[in-house]
């Protein structure tokens, strides 16, 4: 009996282990890629099955596929909607390895046959030319916003990602201390990979459309917010994502992406920049369509592979469209990018939008963990009647958020969403208190913050921060060493009341510098007192070095990486300047400002004060008044605790501010007005870049010494910093009237792009042209005054002819840095000038 039980036993487990080795040693994996003959670009969700048997799968985000089977079929089926079948011969028992590129189906129109592939493509007498112009010419013909009123409802959420995040990633020495992560890993709905969600974000908005007179509001209503990315502002944050991932309009003739501009397929260029191919008719949503294929005729410039689908009917309405970039493109950081768009219509064929999906993977480095980007937006509840409340069309600004939008209950989001949100990406916030529990972790976001801020925080609610860091140690020739502590308030001392200030000591003058300034905010600040819309009014006083004929528009002058420069600059004053400004900011873009100043400059052995008939001043002094006016409709910036930083410009900014200074109040010595104008505005040219302008005209109207005159602003850095002038030296011309000019192109690589191994380096062209036009009329020249002062021996008038330089370049090269030749092209003979010289900036983009 024993006998037979152990016999029993060995039979059951010889035929347990036995079958299963012999199917590991002949099991079948076929893996590889499946793509676009066409276009070249990968294809997800294509069955892949072997023929003949219940065995499949289907492609990733990628194209790519891996199937495994015990199976002895030899053959393997590829099928996909809009393709031909394609069955391939594989060897059974072994690893096959397959790059399948899959034609387009055949679409047949009036007897015409269009086979794209290997046929050479032809514009004249290509039905699927005719077919996209019809489109184009019809695609206003449904635009919902030709009713007098349009409103909806919109959902957005946005994932942040680390993707492909395999199993694979726990043996690696960097997440030893972190595998608590991989019980978060979650797998994305549309790829199939594995990621794990860093960042979550939802919105919900009402949206309200007006056609007479023109208006468009959104009322946010819900606003909520998890992910790693909270060390940052969270506003322009979202200022951010929402320019990068923007809502894009396929009916425009250009769309804006990733900070860029993309030509449309239904652009008025667009047969001359896509190929077209009439490539099958199929079922979508109900209605028979066409599916037009389309690809760039050049591969690295801003376009898009894709597929419309277009009803049958004489309308030409899209039913949908799937938008790719190509592989090849001069897109900085991004791997892959899929776009998708849902159309409906109404009973009187009216277009409405459902849905518009966008879908990136971004890789910063080569060989580093890739990022995964999604922002899915669906929209409901349409109507074209007028609003119940009309007031929302007079609240100020576009963008109107509730005053309890981000902190609505959960209850609120789960009646709400229109997309449920999965149990992997709500425990973002629960992932996140598991990751600063690991000191590595904690230390290592405080680093970030500091270096992204510029500030060190005093603690989790931090009353008083140090900083600007970058300041704390610079240098001139003026200050020798300068070293510099400072730091702010924050609003979880007081949201109403702030102070901020720097104390700064020379060892080479020997003296100390400082700065304190108090401000109130009639609104509430989350935390620091800049925050937008600021309304606030302000005192300050500062003593310190006035480098004259030298701006710093965009940064502080004690920059540490403004110490290194290309001369001595020792055309510098001392100043005392005590002053009270009020500021108001509108949500429209509009703002205006007073400042009231006295100021008092000190002549040093560099700068004197001597007069034409010999008298030689220790000072003067100034009671100005000045006034600012502001508008920049739609300026979208990062904000920072002391800057900001425009995310884009394609919205105009205009200025307007006037000085005045009337002589004898609080010893005023001299009258004084001065009128400044600004224009300026980036200008797209579709996929083949883009222009920024700036243009500057002042005038000072009264008689003043030098000082006070209209002094052209000089770089004496190696980098490139706008409105100024690289290879002027300052003080080497003085006016009371100008006119200036900034212009830069920047051709997103339009010619590099088109040479044959030089276009894999993406680099990309930019060219400049700045100048000034001034003049110094006779009463404010000290040969025909002897009262004022006299000019430094440095300085020269200017003829009639401009101050002009040029510059020439390369931009992105390592996707990271501009270097550009500037050459001076007038008044090239003074003495002392420099003639040419290399430039370099960090210049991050797309």
């Amino acid at each position: 009996m024993k006998k037979r039980i152990l016999t029993i036993l060995f039979i059951l487990l010889v035929s347990t282990i036995l079958p299963a080795r012999i199917a590991a040693q002949q099991a079948t994996v076929v893996t590889g890629i499946v793509t676009d003959s066409l276009t070249k670009e990968p294809l997800s969700f294509v069955s892949v099955y072997l023929k003949g048997t219940q065995s499949g799968t289907n492609t990733d985000l990628d194209g790519k596929f891996t199937l495994r089977s015990t199976s002895k079929a030899s053959y393997v089926v590829f099928s996909t909607l809009g393709y031909i079948e394609q069955t391939v011969k594989i060897i059974p028992g072994q690893t096959n390895t397959l790059n399948i590129a899959m034609s387009p189906a055949v679409y047949e129109q009036k007897e015409v046959v269009v086979r794209p592939g290997k046929e050479k493509y032809k514009k004249k007498g290509n039905p699927a030319v005719e077919f996209v112009k019809k489109v184009i010419d019809h695609k206003d013909d449904n635009d919902p916003k030709k009713k007098e009123y349009f409103s909806y409802e919109e959902y957005e959420k946005m994932t942040i990602a680390l993707n492909d995040f395999s199993e694979e990633q726990k043996k690696k020495w960097i997440f030893k201390k972190f595998q608590f992560i991989f019980d978060y890993v979650d797998t994305s709905e549309v790829s199939g990979k594995p990621i794990l969600t860093v960042s979550i974000k939802e919105k919900i908005a009402d949206n309200y459309y007006r056609k007479d007179p023109n208006t468009q509001k959104k009322l946010v209503t819900g606003i909520k917010r998890a992910g790693i990315d909270e060390m940052f502002n969270q506003e322009s944050l979202q200022q951010f994502y929402d320019e990068v991932f923007k809502e894009i309009n396929i009916f425009d003739n250009d769309i804006n992406l990733m900070l860029n501009r993309f030509v449309s397929p239904l652009s008025h260029i667009a047969t001359s920049f896509y190929k077209f191919y009439l490539l099958d008719t199929l079922d979508v949503g109900g209605e028979r369509c066409v599916d037009l294929g389309f690809v760039p005729f050049n591969s690295e410039s801003f376009g898009f592979t894709g597929h419309m689908y277009v009803t049958l009917d004489s309308t030409y309405f899209i039913k949908e469209i799937k938008l790719n970039v190509p592989k090849d493109i001069n897109l900085n950081y991004v791997e892959n990018m899929t776009i998708s768009q849902d159309f409906i219509r109404t009973k009187d064929g009216t277009r409405l939008k459902t849905k518009d999906d966008i879908i990136v993977e971004f890789r910063i480095m080569p060989h580093t963990q890739g990022l995964y980007a999604r922002r899915l937006t669906t929209y409901d509840k349409f109507s074209f009647a007028p609003p119940p409340d009309m007031s929302i069309f007079s609240k100020e600004g576009n963008i109107i958020i509730e005053d309890d939008a981000e902190i609505k209950p959960e209850a609120y989001w789960a009646d709400n969403r229109h997309v449920p949100v999965n149990n992997k990406e709500n425990a973002v916030d629960k992932l996140l208190v598991k990751l600063r529990s690991v000191p590595v972790f904690y230390y290592l976001e405080k680093v970030i913050k500091i270096l992204v801020s510029g500030y060190i925080e005093t603690g989790p609610d931090s009353k008083f921060d140090f900083g600007p860091m970058n300041t704390t140690i610079s240098g001139n020739s003026v200050e020798g060493a300068r070293f510099r502590v400072g730091g702010l308030t924050t609003a979880n001392l007081n949201p109403h009341l702030f102070a901020r200030g720097y104390v700064a000591y020379g060892t080479k003058d020997k003296k100390f510098k400082y700065s304190g300034e108090l401000e109130y905010s009639f609104n509430e600040k989350k935390y620091h007192a800049r925050e937008f819309p600021i309304h606030s009014i302000k005192v300050s006083h500062s003593y310190d070095i006035n480098e004259l004929g030298q701006h710093y528009l965009y940064t502080n002058k004690d920059n540490i990486f403004m110490s290194l420069k290309r001369m001595r600059d020792t055309s510098v004053v001392y100043q005392r300047n005590t002053e009270v400004s009020y500021l108001r900011e509108h949500l429209t873009g509009f703002s205006y400002g007073l400042n009231l100043r006295y100021k008092t400059q000190y002549a040093t052995p560099w700068v004197p004060f001597i007069q034409g008939n010999g008298i030689r001043l220790k000072d003067y002094s100034m009671a100005e008044a000045e006034i600012k006016l502001r508008y920049a409709p739609n300026e979208k910036y990062y904000q920072t605790k002391s800057n900001r930083f425009p995310i884009s410009r394609d919205a105009p900014v205009f200025t307007l501010s006037h000085t005045v200074g009337i002589k004898g109040i609080l010893k005023s010595r001299y009258n004084m007005n001065f009128t400044e104008l600004g224009i300026q505005k980036r200008f797209w040219f579709s996929a083949f870049g883009y222009t920024d302008v700036i243009v500057k005209a002042g005038k000072v109207w009264d008689k003043v010494p030098y000082p006070l005159l209209i002094i052209p602003n000089a770089n004496l850095s190696y980098t490139i910093r706008e409105e100024s002038y690289a290879l002027m030296n300052p003080m080497e011309f003085l006016n009371d009237e100008f006119v200036s000019w900034d212009i830069t192109y920047f051709a997103n690589g339009a010619l590099l792009n088109r040479i044959p191994l030089i276009k894999y380096l993406k680099w990309r062209e930019v060219i400049a042209f700045r100048g000034l036009y001034g003049n110094l009329t006779k009463k404010n020249n000290p040969l025909y005054d002897n009262k004022l002062f006299v000019f430094p021996k440095s300085t020269h008038l200017m003829d009639k002819m401009p101050y002009m330089e040029a510059s020439a370049g390369l931009d992105n090269i390592f996707t990271i840095l501009r270097i550009e030749y500037v050459w001076r092209l007038t008044y090239r003979n003074l003495p002392h000038i420099d003639k040419g010289g290399v430039r370099i900036a960090l210049h991050f983009t797309f």
